[in-house]
């Protein structure tokens, strides 16, 4: 099931980059050391793959209480348990969200450096000539 969040902030990034994702995420690779594009890419991941735990447990969940299932006291166990993987998988994609949206918004596409023309280089002056006045010499 595709996610709104998850989607929004990835394309916030690559407007913000100016770039696809998956280019964004090898350039992010390819460097050794951390920088603002890998944080705001390791925080989308982390939102992603909080949308797809829910999924999971979404889909667990309604296997569980399928009509057809016979409730059981241990059944009953696994219901509480996923229910609150739910709830944490919620809290964790929305306090994701929050943040990586926070420094999104924060954050402006740099203007495209013009490239003006070059400016017209005045030629060399010439050096002065050479004085060949030099001091008699007295014997």
């Amino acid at each position: 099931m595709p996610h709104d969040t998850s989607r929004l902030i990835a394309e916030h990034i690559e407007s913000l980059y100016g770039r696809p994702r998956a280019e964004l995420e090898a350039h992010a690779d390819s460097t050794s050391h951390p920088n603002m594009l890998s944080a705001l890419l390791a925080a989308h991941a982390a939102v992603e793959f909080a949308e797809r735990d829910l999924d999971f447990q979404l889909q667990r969940l309604r296997q569980l209480t399928h009509p057809e299932r016979e409730v059981s006291r241990y059944t009953a166990g696994h219901l509480h348990d996923c229910a609150r993987r739910i709830g944490e998988a919620v809290a964790v994609r929305d306090t994701q969200a929050q943040h990586v949206t926070a420094v999104l918004q924060s954050l402006h596409r740099a203007p495209a450096v013009e490239t003006t023309p070059a400016a017209t280089v005045a030629p060399p002056v010439p050096a002065a000539p050479a004085t060949a006045a030099t001091p008699a010499r007295t014997r």
